[in-house]
């Protein structure tokens, strides 16, 4: 039923639009103007009446995508074991993942715990400005706080943070381009580390 619904709202609207155009032409070919400018105009007026964040929205995902999203590894398994030997024997992994989480909602941070020494740490943030969400992930050794391993992402929408879907939903991208690799190299990183399953 609300497929249909959907439907019948495009419908309408481009059958409104067209008719918008086609009268605005009509109007300006009358006054002796150019009816394809005025035409056009009034296209460009009717696009912007729902599609107006369209543009933008793709605009910043892109630039956010390219200038801030990546996966890196600032230290990797043996150069770890290295500065702690005799660590990594003696740490059990937490099959249960002791779980905190803090925020409203929309934007949260949730820390994992996956052993006495390492934390996985989660935040999501956004909206920011033309429906753009921010997701990072960090592999963070509790005793001195230092990041591992950090991956960032970008998605536009409703954030992949639950609710109902987007009326708009041609505004809803779920990662960067290399989004999903990234996670799953981010998963690989810590099942290499110390053997933890997803």
């Amino acid at each position: 039923m609300l497929g249909l619904a959907v439907l019948f709202a495009i419908g309408a609207y481009l059958f409104i639009s067209l008719l918008v155009v086609r009268l605005s032409a009509r109007w300006a070919k009358k006054r002796g103007r150019k009816g394809w400018v005025w035409g056009g105009v009034a296209a460009f007026a009717m696009y912007n009446v729902v599609f107006w964040d369209l543009i933008p929205t793709l605009v910043m995902h892109t630039y956010y995508c390219s200038t801030e999203a990546g996966f890196w590894v600032y230290k990797t398994p043996e150069q770890w074991v290295k500065e702690n030997p005799g660590v990594m024997e003696t740490l059990a992994s937490n099959n249960g993942l002791v779980r905190k989480s803090v925020g409203d909602g929309t934007s949260y941070t949730d820390t994992s715990s996956l052993n006495s020494r390492f934390d996985w740490v989660l935040k999501k943030s956004g909206p920011s400005i033309f429906n753009r969400w921010r997701r990072e992930q960090k592999l963070v050794d509790k005793n001195t706080g230092e990041v591992l391993a950090r991956y960032v992402d970008f998605s536009t929408g409703n954030g992949n943070l639950g609710g109902q879907p987007p009326f708009k939903f041609w505004l809803q991208g779920e990662h960067c381009i290399d989004g999903k690799r990234n996670d799953s190299l981010m998963w690989q990183f810590t099942e290499n580390f110390m053997g933890v399953k997803k």
